[in-house]
């Protein structure tokens, strides 16, 4: 005799009138998104209007032999001896904003490249902006929107890129008693915050979409 609950051994589980359509998008979802686990592709379902259970979302990512893509071997990080890579740790809103830009490219080829800004302490996104080619001007005109609406940062982080250590950028951050920190040249740690922000878009977003002009690239950009 079986030591089985009678009404396990009985039980026949019940297809939903949506099944294959809610399959299809979980697979989807999951080869599309990057990097995304069962937990995270419910989110979206949910985020999108549907009511579904994250049980249901794993039985069906089981059955369907989804994994999650392995991450990248973790590396240690290297520390500059005076420290500079941990000096500077946000504390509340407003106190470090750090920006960056993230590559890539449309059908044809030519280079699109996004502005990326967050707020370290909040791990916000405050701005996503892509455009072909980026000067100075257009730094401060994206800054400038963003501190009307929230206010200014006390610090900016960024890298030794020309569009950053512009004169006219940097004057116009200064006569706003804001700080302009630089990392170290060939030093990305130091600027982990919107590092980690670039590696996940590239992950969830970029690696997962073609983009025909700048246009759908705006667009698509603004519905993630």
């Amino acid at each position: 005799m079986l030591d089985v609950n009678r009404t396990a051994y009985r039980y026949e589980p019940i297809r939903l009138p949506d099944e294959d359509e809610t399959r299809a998008d979980i697979v989807d979802k999951a080869c599309n998104y990057g990097r995304v686990g069962y937990r995270m592709v419910t989110n979206m379902m949910r985020n999108e209007g549907k009511i579904i259970n994250h049980k249901r979302v794993e039985r069906i990512w089981r059955e369907e032999y989804l994994k999650l893509p392995k991450k990248q071997t973790k590396k240690r990080r290297l520390w500059l001896n005076d420290g500079s890579c941990i000096r500077l740790r946000p504390e509340h809103k407003n106190h470090v904003w750090s920006y960056d830009f993230v590559e890539d490219r449309t059908m044809d080829g030519r280079k699109v490249r996004w502005l990326n800004i967050i707020d370290e302490y909040e791990r916000v996104c405050l701005a996503s902006v892509p455009r072909r080619s980026w000067r100075s001007t257009d730094v401060i005109e994206v800054l400038a929107e963003i501190m009307i609406l929230r206010g200014c940062p006390e610090y900016i982080r960024s890298d030794n890129g020309p569009e950053f250590v512009a004169r006219r950028l940097r004057e116009w951050l200064n006569n706003l008693g804001i700080i302009t920190t630089y990392i170290e040249p060939g030093s990305p740690w130091e600027n982990g915050y919107i590092e980690s922000f670039n590696s996940r878009m590239r992950d969830e977003f970029l690696n997962g979409e073609l983009f025909g002009n700048i246009y759908e690239a705006q667009v698509l950009d603004w519905l993630h």
